[in-house]
């Protein structure tokens, strides 16, 4: 009997062993996968930029020593032979030490210098006169902070990521109808295709282009917290996908690591901003004017985040 015993205890103990090596097995492929998409998809969005180290970053940010960074997003409606505009633009200051993300919409009627044309002009025509670079260069200079990675993300495709996260969760503060979509007061269930209409209304909402980016910033938030969800593991291959598809940015993989390893915590506290404008007409064109003591208190605002003074 106590030999059949110790047979049976042996016997279950294999059959424990093999299944435990089978889960491992199965959760190191799965994660060699994972892995393989994820690099995949970053060497498909790495898209180095040319610009001369910025005088008011001498040096390039230390990730790996937790140093406070900004980041240049800018949302491109990519036009058949044009290069387009950034009709959406937006600077995300990271500072792990107050673990938190300061995001800024810049409304894309401002008029200030564009950088690289010595002209004034509206700011978003920097991408249209010289891409990613101009833009960068213009957004530093007019928030006088360094600019240290840009994310371009190809808006018609934005409903890709947004489908490739399952959809998003959004709280909406006004009554509205769009292109054909009803929205109403409350929480949103937003597919791809009606998140974009969401993000893009403005000329129904009293707030006009501050209402379109407060929308805008709601939806970026929104997939960043379905995207670091566990749900999302599953869909992985997809969000990767469209990640690919639709995202050009000059951070490396190894960068991303070292941000998603040293900053993750400030994720969970981001803190939107807003720049005031008055608008105006110049030559029968219509632009947003920023007073010198508005960009000087959005300046020391964001100088403190990236502990700079």
């Amino acid at each position: 009997m106590r030999s059949q015993k110790k047979k049976k205890k042996r016997t279950w103990l294999k059959v424990t062993g093999i299944v435990l090596l089978l889960l491992l097995v199965a959760v190191g492929v799965y994660g060699f996968t994972v892995y393989k998409s994820l690099t995949n998809a970053v060497d498909t969005m790495h898209q180095p930029v040319e610009r001369k180290q910025s005088e008011k970053r001498p040096e390039p940010v230390a990730l790996e020593k937790k140093e406070p960074f900004s980041v240049l997003m800018l949302g491109v409606d990519e036009r058949q032979g044009d290069r387009g505009r950034s009709d959406s633009i937006i600077v995300l200051t990271v500072n792990p030490n107050n673990n938190s993300v300061k995001m800024l919409s810049i409304p894309r009627d401002t008029r200030t210098e564009i950088i690289g044309k010595g002209i004034e002009d509206k700011i978003n025509h920097a991408y249209a006169f010289g891409g990613v670079a101009m833009s960068m260069d213009t957004v530093e200079n007019f928030l006088d902070i360094p600019i240290d990675y840009y994310v371009q993300i190809n808006m018609e495709g934005f409903k890709d990521i947004v489908n490739a996260v399952g959809g998003v969760t959004v709280n909406n503060d006004l009554d509205f109808t769009y292109e054909g979509v009803h929205f109403t007061k409350g929480e949103l269930q937003l597919n791809g295709e009606k998140a974009l209409k969401y993000s893009r209304m403005r000329y129904e909402d009293p707030r006009g282009d501050f209402g379109r980016q407060l929308r805008q910033r709601q939806i970026i938030q929104a997939v960043i917290k379905e995207g670091a969800s566990l749900s999302s593991l599953t869909n992985f291959s997809n969000i990767f996908t469209a990640l690919g598809n639709n995202v050009k940015t000059n951070l490396t993989f190894d960068q991303m690591i070292d941000i998603q390893s040293n900053y993750k915590t400030a994720g969970n506290n981001i803190q939107q901003m807003e720049i005031k404008s008055q608008g105006t007409k110049i030559n029968g064109v219509y632009y947003g004017i920023v007073s010198a003591e508005e960009k000087q208190r959005v300046q020391s605002e964001l100088k403190a985040q990236l502990e700079l003074q």
